[in-house]
Formats: C-alpha cells, sequence, structure tokens
C-alpha cells in the first residue's frame, strides 16, 4: 500500500525535475518564472504526500497529515520518522527547511519596492529569500527523493 504512495511521490519529484530542465537563462522571464514556481509547488506536494506515505507504513489508512505535527498524532511521537523529519526542520541547512523557505516565499506578495529616484538611493539590494535558482532547487529536490527512497526501503524490509 506505501509503495502506490512512493511511486506518487516519486512522480511528483520527477515531473519536477522535468521543469527544473527546463529553466534556461536566456528564456523570458515569465516562462523562468512559472517553471521554477511549477517546480517548487510540485516538490511542496511531494512532501505532504510524503507525510502520508509515512503515515501508511504505520497502517493510518484513513491518515492523511499535511503537517510534521499532523504526522506525530497519527503515528505517535517517538517515531523514527518523526525524529528524523524534526532534526531536519530543526536544522537551517536542510532540504526540509529550504522547502519551508520556498513555500512561504511563494506565499506572499512582492514586497513593495520604494521608487528609486536620485535623491534617494544610496545602496544597491538584492530582494531577500530562499534560493530559488535551479541547482538549489535541484540540490533540495534530490534529498527529498533520496529521503522518500531510503524510506521505502526501511520499510520494505520489514
Amino acid at each position: 500500500m506505501a509503495s502506490q504512495w512512493y511511486s506518487l511521490v516519486t512522480q511528483k519529484l520527477f515531473l519536477a525535475k522535468t521543469l527544473l530542465d527546463q529553466l534556461e537563462p536566456p528564456a523570458p522571464a515569465p516562462r523562468q518564472e512559472a517553471l521554477t514556481q511549477g517546480a517548487v509547488e510540485l516538490m511542496l506536494r511531494a512532501r505532504k504526500l510524503l507525510l502520508v506515505m509515512i503515515a501508511r507504513h504505520y497502517q493510518e489508512r484513513r491518515a492523511m497529515p499535511g503537517t510534521l505535527e499532523e504526522l506525530a498524532g497519527c503515528i505517535g511521537p517517538d517515531a523514527r520518522e518523526i525524529g528524523q523529519l524534526t532534526a531536519l526542520a530543526a536544522e537551517g541547512t536542510s532540504w526540509w527547511r529550504h522547502l519551508d523557505q520556498l513555500e512561504q516565499h511563494q506565499s506572499q506578495p512582492p514586497a513593495t519596492r520604494k521608487t528609486v529616484t536620485d535623491d534617494n538611493i544610496i545602496a544597491i539590494a538584492t530582494e531577500p529569500g530562499p534560493d530559488r535558482s535551479a541547482a538549489g532547487l535541484l540540490t533540495t529536490l534530490t534529498a527529498l527523493k533520496q529521503f522518500a527512497k531510503d524510506l521505502e526501503e526501511w520499510h520494505s524490509e520489514w
């Protein structure tokens, strides 16, 4: 049963990678933004489905956890996966945290910018936010895929 969920997780990650592979610097900005946002959304969906996959491994057939807290409520806070994911959520450079940052960034309207004139220009600043480069997103996607693969292999050994 859980392997069907693993297939769904990997399908979403494959589609996200397909979008990332199409990112080309000379491409028009709207196309690049659409590909980036699409890949991020698919990765966020894969992470959510990963939580459902874990619940299924623990025989929670109806559970549809959307957060780590909901998953802990389903399978218990002492489960191995809860410990692993909690550690990833606390680590500043983990794939889990990167997805949190991407989700927050993508769910907020763009920051309003002050009009630049000769009188008020002081310095050039880049817009802060998570790494949305193709390489950065690919690193996160690869780590998420490896986590799902390891999880599936671990549970299929039983």
